[in-house]
């Protein structure tokens, strides 16, 4: 019907604006479905200063339409700056219905990048379109976006009632699972983590019903894969799964979940390890600095080292990973123990982690540090070498708060 839409009326300039509402429409569905070059194709060419009598309000949907794709495509920098305009002009035009898009991305980047206070403030936005009815076009992944921001914060057990809300109602579940290819498996993850085997089993058996109903798109194919691979705890099926995936951060976490299956026999170590780098690499080029430090921590613990990225020879350049990781978490006021749960290590741990985080970027205090580390990362990062690794450093999001 999308795809019907695009056509437009011979010679009717509303027609013809009609048909670019529709493409955007149309790529926004292939984009939810792992088609993203159709989905590229379709809006190729189109500036966002399209005409129409409702301009602004078709500038946003392009621009969050193209947010989504570079989403899908693991560019969080992209993908941030570009739903950052969307939602301006979305603002601009007095929309309702559009924010909602670009909060869930701009929630997901976040989160990803470890940057949790921003992440927060769009998992809010989220629950507040969701009490207005603002979210009716993707309300799965709305719930979905404010759970991982707050299960960030808080843990996972505070939002266990939110993951039972979603995969007990049938239309926020399918809307969740189809469109978001890491969805199923992380509730799988969570429902083995929470020991809700009724969790896991209802994810596991509503992905292998959408796989069978949708043969055609391999995004929904891996998903299920990849959900029964983890409920079934099979090494093979995960890496098989992690084939498919076409979303990088969703190939990324089912290396990370085979990692772990292999891991706990000891004749397949060597190959747990090789699966963990390779899930390194995959966080790393798509940003994802939370998952990168989690699967270092576990690298150092398998084979005593994690092979981090060079950096230039600045202040932050001393940090190790594990202290660039806490030396974030702790600017954004997370407790020793919060901050520990996130990266997978003690409190104690961590105390150990900021006295030499203190020294090295020569601070003397947890206030004075949260007071510092954003500018000293913009310094650092106007300061540094070309070849240093973008959004590892410095995230953008990052830096336009600070400056």
């Amino acid at each position: 019907m999308a795809e019907a839409a695009t056509e437009p009326a011979q010679g009717e300039r509303a027609g013809r604006a009609a048909a670019l509402k529709a493409r955007i429409w149309h790529a926004t569905l292939l984009t939810r479905l792992g088609g993203l070059r159709p989905a590229e194709r379709l809006i190729a060419g189109e500036a966002p200063a399209s005409s129409g009598p409702h301009r602004p309000e078709v500038q946003a949907a392009l621009l969050l339409c193209q947010a989504e794709i570079h989403l899908a495509g693991g560019r969080l920098t992209e993908a941030t700056t570009t739903a950052e305009a969307g939602l301006r002009l979305a603002g601009q035009a007095g929309s309702r219905g559009l924010p909602p898009r670009g909060h869930v991305v701009l929630a997901v980047c976040s989160v990803r990048s470890l940057d949790l206070t921003t992440g927060l403030l769009y998992a809010n936005r989220l629950r507040d379109a969701g009490l207005l009815g603002q979210e009716n076009l993707m309300p799965g992944q709305c719930v979905w976006a404010a759970a991982q921001a707050l299960e960030a914060r808080d843990g996972l057990e505070s939002v266990a009632h939110l993951l039972k809300g979603i995969i007990h109602d049938e239309v926020l579940a399918r809307d969740l699972l189809v469109s978001q290819p890491a969805a199923a498996s992380w509730l799988v993850r969570a429902g083995q983590r929470l020991g809700d085997e009724d969790l896991a089993e209802r994810t596991v058996r509503t992905m292998r019903q959408l796989a069978d109903d949708n043969p055609e798109f391999r995004s929904i194919q891996a998903a299920a894969e990849h959900a029964a691979g983890l409920y079934e705890r099979d090494a093979d099926a995960l890496e098989a799964a992690s084939e498919r995936h076409l979303d990088p951060w969703a190939r990324a976490s089912a290396l990370e979940d085979a990692s772990r299956m292999r891991a706990a026999r000891d004749d397949e170590r060597e190959q747990a390890v090789d699966l963990l780098r390779r899930a390194a690499d995959a966080y790393l080029g798509a940003g994802a600095s939370r998952d990168l430090s989690r699967v270092q921590s576990r690298l150092r613990e398998l084979d005593g080292h994690g092979g981090r990225p060079a950096r230039g020879r600045t202040r932050v350049s001393r940090l190790t990973d594990t202290e660039f990781a806490v030396a974030e978490l702790v600017s954004q006021g997370l407790t020793n123990g919060r901050v520990g749960s996130q990266l997978y290590i003690s409190p104690h741990t961590v105390a150990f982690h900021l006295k030499k985080i203190f020294r090295k970027l020569d601070v003397t205090s947890r206030v004075e540090l949260a007071r510092s580390w954003n500018r000293i990362l913009v310094e650092e990062a106007d300061d540094g070498p070309a070849d240093s690794e973008p959004g590892f450093l410095v995230r953008p999001s990052m830096a336009r708060q600070a400056v």
